[in-house]
């Protein structure tokens, strides 16, 4: 067995408050301010979960299941960009209707409690047209992303237009806007000029010229000053900090974050393989280290996150499917690291709505209209696996803030110095408080494929105690996975010393304390509590072994097992281990002010105690865990019962949209569908397998999908079609793959053509999959 070692007797920073220019108060008294580790609500460490969502890239009467959705998976912030040329395309003339109304969407967000941070711009990049900036700029006499007079001219009349939308929404109003960002990748990032000519190569400045730093900072400043001026006054202003991006503390909250997944590296055409990235290295954020380069004292200010990879769209030149493991995998790394407010972009993907006058308000290397992004939650609403990864790890954050936030990160030995090809080296890394935490292993690097870890233990060397995990088995962890192992944990006044399992939540019922763990997968259940307060304790199914004052027990490993502790005092706590696979299954929400918890595959919407399931089958399984939620199913069939699960069925009558096709030509289908079912269905997903390059969708003769080909099933909301056009056949029209392919230009006039050995093109499969709604 291999044993890892690792020193936690080290100083830790002290923890105090600061940024006291970040903060502010509501109607209710309620107060947000930072410390320099966590950011705090009424003096108490807040877990921030930022998942981006950009409501213009989404059809607004959708939007109020998607925030649902988002929540239900511990989503507490939704940052939203305000892209400009989606909302002024045309000078002097704004759009703020249909999906650009960003009041009705932030208000969306208020009526179910999830807070917002508006990323305003003006400059924004997200894949848009432009970086966001309308075309008519390019015809403006004025350096944009500048000091310039006549920029920051419709900067500010941009900004007012938007504080006109959202007044009276923001924090100190009682609303949801609890933050504003500046700009985006300002000094560090531009984007193509798409009002130019493709061939021309011409970027939009990342805001640097040549002026100074002081510069730089002012004008972020002013920028400050024109939200302030137009209403936009939120507790927290915030910036983009890696790669030199101008976001001093002094000003904003700086914000970090991390891809794996580099599109844009294709831009240089003598880049020909994506390389291994050092993302999944583990490293302490309160110094300089990759990827972080603060230009202030970074133990001062709290490290958080607005772009860690959520998921990543595919680029013209960079065709790829998303682990989505890796999401998981980065979320680890960043919290391991110091994060207590984390940030993905994206987690939910969307559409680019066409505009007015230019058709097309994408980034000319990104699909025309998809922007599905490989998200958690995709283009039309469907859910990843990386939301159930996620949301496991949410629910951990949002129930274990208090004890969590306060902890910091110590790293063994040579930790920053792992290579990223190096995946025979066990990477880990401890966050502690006192002589409590939680340890990190992370088995999954991108570019690679990272074998299982197999027969390995940790000793921890504390200050009054030498702790090794385990004691009477071993750690295993299977390939690309991660997980957070806890020790010296308190659970109702007992002292668990360490588990092999990974917490997920907690809830009291009938003065009963009850916790949930999982068992990452390829590593078996083991728990340590100290005897000295236990009267009591039985497991389902499992052993239990006393040695001296501790106790060791070992649950089943191929299925949920309970174990019941009595305190010497007559408490009771119920543990429940659950298997990998039930854990991502695993729904936690309230209802009535009671906290429920159910098993589900599919995904489930709770809404004023309104609760709804999501499926693309028309029978679906719930399952409940020892009897804690069995009020919930008392109109559903029960199929199955054990000692700990009870196993429900819901069906409803199968509903199918028929389709004819016609043959068009190599690669080209008119489909002929009958949406009769459509009004009884809550969507229905077109699905296409095809051989070729670029996938269109067509509907009288409006391109309405598009995608860029990485082998995975082209899907297609038909919701959105059927309600525009309930009459429309949509074309699906197949670019060829060219091998071998040569442009020519050789010809003495203005001639250029292509010649090719062979054009790859077909559609394999065409499938329509119907999405329903249960009620429970």
């Amino acid at each position: 067995m291999k044993n890892y070692q690792i020193n936690l007797k080290k100083e830790l920073n002290s923890i105090y408050p600061t940024l006291e220019h970040l903060q502010g108060v509501n109607p209710n008294g309620e107060h947000i301010s930072f410390t320099n580790h966590y950011m705090m609500k009424d003096e108490k460490p807040f877990f921030g979960i930022c998942g981006e969502f950009h409501f213009s890239r989404y059809d607004f009467h959708k939007w109020e299941d998607e925030i649902v959705k988002m929540k239900m998976a511990g989503i507490n912030i939704i940052p939203t960009y305000i892209i400009w040329n989606h909302h002024e395309e045309i000078k002097g003339q704004f759009r703020w209707d249909g999906s650009f109304n960003i009041r009705y969407f932030v208000e969306l967000c208020k009526k179910h409690q999830v807070e917002v941070i508006l990323r305003v711009g003006p400059f924004v990049h997200g894949e848009a047209r432009n970086g966001g900036l309308p075309d008519w700029l390019y015809g403006e006499p004025c350096n944009v992303r500048s000091n310039d007079e006549r920029y920051l001219f419709y900067v500010k009349r941009y900004y007012q237009e938007i504080g006109n939308q959202v007044r009276g929404l923001f924090y100190k109003d009682g609303g949801p806007i609890i933050g504003v960002q500046l700009d985006n990748e300002y000094c560090h990032a531009g984007a193509p000029w798409e009002m130019t000519t493709g061939t021309s190569n011409e970027w939009i400045n990342n805001g640097s010229y040549d002026t100074s730093v002081e510069e730089h900072h002012h004008h972020i400043e002013i920028l400050k000053e024109f939200a302030i001026e137009a209403g936009m006054i939120a507790p927290i202003y915030t910036g983009t900090g890696w790669g030199g991006a101008q976001a001093s503390p002094d000003t904003v909250l700086p914000l970090w974050g991390g891809y794996a997944f580099w599109p844009w590296i294709f831009y240089d055409e003598s880049i020909k393989e994506h390389p291994v990235t050092p993302e999944f290295i583990y490293r302490n954020y309160r110094k300089p280290t990759y990827n972080f380069e603060p230009t202030y004292d970074s133990t001062t200010v709290p490290f958080a996150c607005c772009e860690m990879g959520g998921g990543m769209t595919v680029f013209y030149k960079y065709r790829f499917q998303l682990p989505y493991h890796s999401v998981e995998a980065m979320a680890n790394i960043k919290v391991a690291g110091g994060c207590n407010f984390v940030g993905y972009y994206v987690f939910h993907g969307g559409s680019n709505p066409l505009g007015l006058k230019t058709p097309y308000l994408n980034e000319n290397a990104t699909p025309k209209i998809s922007y599905d992004y490989q998200a958690a939650i995709g283009e039309f609403g469907q859910v990843r696996e990386s939301y159930a990864r996620l949301k496991r790890l949410h629910y951990f954050f949002n129930s274990f803030q208090k004890e969590f936030c306060p902890t910091q990160t110590i790293l063994p030995e040579g930790a920053e110095d792992i290579l990223p090809t190096d995946v025979e080296q066990l990477r880990y890394a401890v966050r502690i408080d006192k002589n409590k935490g939680f340890i990190f292993i992370n088995n999954y690097q991108d570019h690679l494929v990272s074998p299982d870890k197999n027969d390995f233990n940790l000793t921890l060397s504390l200050s009054d105690e030498t702790l090794t995990i385990p004691e009477k088995n071993n750690l295993s962890l299977a390939s690309e996975e991660s997980c957070i192992l806890p020790f010296n944990l308190t659970l109702a006044g007992l002292t668990l010393k360490y588990a092999t399992t990974q917490l997920i939540t907690k809830f009291a019922k009938d003065d009963v304390e009850n916790y949930f763990f999982f068992m990452p997968q390829g590593m078996k259940p083991e728990y340590c509590f100290v005897n000295d307060s236990i009267s009591n304790i039985e497991i389902s199914q499992g052993t239990i072994i006393k040695e001296n004052n501790k106790l060791f027990i070992e649950p089943i490993s191929t299925d949920l097992s309970k174990l019941v502790i009595t305190t010497v005092s007559g408490k009771i706590i119920n543990i429940y281990t659950l298997t990998n696979y039930q854990s991502l299954n695993f729904w936690k929400f309230e209802v009535a002010g009671d906290t429920k918890v159910l098993l589900s595959e599919n995904p489930i919407l709770v809404d004023n105690d309104n609760i709804r399931v999501e499926a693309n089958t028309n029978a679906i399984i719930i399952q409940t865990i020892d009897g804690l939620t069995d009020d919930l199913m008392r109109n559903i069939c029960k199929i199955d019962e054990t000692d700990l699960l009870k196993t429900y069925k819901f069906t409803k009558s199968a509903k199918s949209i028929p389709f004819t096709t016609e043959k068009i030509g190599k690669g080209k289908v008119l489909l002929h569908i009958d949406y009769a079912n459509m009004r009884d269905l809550k969507e229905a997903i077109l699905k296409i397998d095809y051989q070729g390059d670029i996938g269109y969708a067509f509907v009288n003769n409006e391109l309405v999908a598009d995608n860029f080909n990485n082998g995975a099933s082209w899907e297609i909301g038909l919701d959105n079609i059927y309600r525009k056009i309930p009459n429309g056949d949509i074309y699906i029209s197949i670019s060829p793959l060219k091998e071998n392919q040569v442009i020519k230009s050789d010809s003495p006039m203005a001639a250029r053509s292509e010649e090719t050995s062979n054009e790859i093109v077909s559609i394999d499969k065409i499938s329509i999959e119907a999405i329903y709604e249960f009620i429970l």
